[in-house]
């Protein structure tokens, strides 16, 4: 069994049972307890898990981890993402640009792009794109969250359902084993589903850690989805529902 292997099946028992002590992951997996608090050190780095004295548990369904921490959490295969994303963007191309520290990302790797329409409910996103004298960027009226610069509300639905876009890139907190979109804010969820009823093709991109991930609001299904960037192949219930769904995988490269 390979280290990813391992976590991978950590994640699972843990999110089976909700909390796994060392001692036991140590005999299931035939490991030292070294090896193991290594591993869920570094599940709990990535938000996958919480960690817990002697052992580890579940990370809230109901709050989401602080915005400064995510800007950090896994930045390298976000990085990667965004460029994966960017690279599948044709110049002159409109697109909405969702809340999220990785959508972000992808808004500074579109910056050498030419002639794009942005709409966002991101401030952060209009932020890094505001100084490109070729793109026209538009920004959403409603609610401005203080945490992360989301913009979310009724109003925000109203504007985002006047446009009809080539693409829509959204991000995720959590995937379900059912390919369930889980997110932890239900009005942003309602705005993340008008932005993909009003896409032509919908991009959603999700780091390694979100596969494992538990969230209380459902956004939608990944089959509502044309394409998934991530950077690490997903476990293989998810690899089925893509192919069933003609879904296309990119997995970023390191």
């Amino acid at each position: 069994m390979t280290q990813q292997d391992r976590h991978d099946a950590i994640v699972t028992l843990v999110k089976h049972q909700g909390y796994a002590s060392i001692e036991q992951l140590t005999q299931h997996f035939s490991v030292t307890p070294q090896t193991i608090r290594r591993d869920l050190n570094q599940l709990a780095d990535e938000g996958a898990i919480k960690r817990v004295h002697g052992g580890a548990g579940l990370e809230s369904s109901t709050v989401n981890t602080a915005y400064h921490t995510r800007k950090t959490l896994n930045a390298d295969a976000k990085q990667h993402i965004a460029e994966c994303v960017a690279a599948q963007i044709p110049d002159s191309a409109s697109l909405f640009i969702n809340i999220g520290t990785s959508n972000e990302m992808v808004a500074e790797a579109l910056r050498d792009h030419q002639g794009l329409e942005v709409i966002t409910n991101n401030l952060n996103v209009a932020a890094i794109l505001q100084h490109k004298e070729d793109f026209n960027v538009i920004i959403a009226g409603g609610q401005v969250r203080s945490r992360d610069g989301g913009i979310i509300g009724e109003a925000t639905i109203d504007f985002i359902n006047q446009f009809k876009v080539d693409y829509g890139i959204i991000g995720i907190s959590g995937i379900d084993d059912d390919g369930s979109l889980l997110e932890f804010d239900y009005q942003e969820v309602r705005v993340a589903q008008a932005i993909i009823r009003n896409s032509r093709q919908v991009f959603l991109t999700a780091d390694h850690s979100k596969f494992h991930r538990n969230a209380v609001v459902r956004q939608g299904n990944i089959s509502q989805i044309d394409a998934l960037f991530t950077d690490r192949q997903p476990p293989d219930g998810i690899l089925r529902l893509l192919r069933e769904h003609d879904v296309t995988l990119h997995i970023a490269d390191a």
